[in-house]
């Protein structure tokens, strides 16, 4: 399996802003499409974004669509995820998962992405 490591997770308050990281070691990033995840306690794992291998193509999830940004520098070989506008309704972990392929397109779903990171851990909260 690839191996991909997520930073960034932390505290904020309500309204405040954190961009997580997605890191790729041992292989290019750029023959994947990138997604990200994330599971709150009690809950099921939610793709809320993702970002295709070719043109840069994005999806969000109605829950983050208009506050989250995914983009990817490929020099880089890292995936970034911005979010704004953060809600106590967003704290969970968060992790990143690649989907091999060269597609103009990604998707939302857990079980199209076949190498996962181990999470970052978001806590929003006043």
């Amino acid at each position: 399996q690839l191996q991909l490591v997520e930073s960034g997770g932390g505290l904020m308050h309500p309204g405040g802003s954190l961009r997580l990281s997605c890191a790729a070691s041992e292989f290019t990033l750029d023959y994947y499409a990138v997604g990200w995840f994330r599971q709150a306690p009690g809950k099921e794992r939610e793709a809320i974004s993702c970002i295709s291998s070719v043109g840069g193509v994005t999806e969000y999830a109605d829950s983050v669509k208009g506050r989250f940004t995914i983009s990817r520098n490929n020099a880089n070989n890292a995936v970034y995820l911005q979010m704004d506008s953060l809600q106590p309704e967003d704290s969970a972990v968060y992790y990143c998962a690649s989907m091999p392929g060269m597609f103009r397109l990604c998707v939302l779903s857990t079980s199209s992405y076949d190498s996962w990171g181990q999470g970052t851990q978001v806590t929003v909260s006043s």
